[in-house]
């Protein structure tokens, strides 16, 4: 299929070919003021649960727009259950960070404060809006969820069973994460990053105790905590993840 639109957006509204989907002023103004698009220009919406529609705008106004799904261009697909557990960072860190772990193909983002977080709060709706355009901008099909900001002693009592945790060790007491991610790594996953200052002893001894962890290592460099999060999500996808199919030719 020949590439019809230049622009995607996510929506939370179903979407079915015929039926109208309205969208709020801020995407109103994204694709009349800074676009410059107008009725009769096409576009391609998603929502993480009907898969890719080319649509067309049929109406451009100030304070909405309104606009026509015509054609499913992809089908939703079935993407890795990969959780990024995080100690939250400075501003455009965070930003960063839950940019690019959407690209990477998360699908929750779960903010957590440890014993040695500087950052005191967590800026959910600023987090989303980044993971939004980053799944907009990658051509991902699906939003990660975040989820809200927690003590890591509180989520991890709540632990899904099933669900196994990969811990950063930056002591290098854990495996190598080639080695670890060797095992089979089928089902729920995620992925924890401390701090900047790094997991404090106790929080390590209390980690290692859970059957649940498998402390990995990240190789000799000390790394930073959004590099640290970055590297160990990118050898998870190429490893164990979907990075090990080829990107498909959707649009011929």
């Amino acid at each position: 299929m020949a590439r019809l639109y230049q622009t995607r957006l996510h929506t939370g509204e179903s979407l079915a070919a015929g039926v109208a989907v309205t969208l709020p002023k801020g995407q109103a103004h994204y694709l009349r003021s800074v676009l410059r698009l107008s009725p009769g220009d096409r576009l391609a919406l998603f929502n993480g649960r009907d898969g890719e529609w080319l649509a067309e705008i049929s109406d451009l106004g100030k304070a909405s727009a309104l606009v026509t799904p015509l054609e499913q261009l992809r089908p939703q697909a079935v993407e890795p259950d990969l959780w990024l557990v995080f100690a939250p960072l400075k501003h455009a860190r965070i930003d960063y960070l839950a940019e690019k772990a959407t690209e990477l193909g998360v699908s929750a983002l779960c903010p957590v404060f440890t014993q040695r977080t500087i950052v005191s709060r967590v800026n959910e709706e600023r987090l989303l809006a980044n993971a939004i355009e980053a799944a907009e901008q990658s051509e991902r099909l699906s939003v990660p969820e975040v989820m809200p900001a927690r003590k890591l002693e509180a989520v991890l009592a709540d632990w899904p069973a099933g669900r196994r945790l990969l811990v950063c060790d930056e002591t290098g007491g854990g495996r190598p994460i080639s080695e670890a991610l060797a095992d089979n790594v089928s089902g729920g996953n995620a992925v924890l990053i401390g701090p900047e200052g790094g997991f404090t002893e106790t929080e390590l001894d209390g980690l290692r105790k859970l059957p649940f962890v498998t402390a990995i290592s990240l190789g000799p460099r000390v790394l930073r905590a959004d590099t640290a999060a970055l590297a160990a999500l990118a050898c998870f996808q190429a490893i164990a993840g979907d990075w090990r199919q080829g990107r498909p030719d959707f649009r011929g």
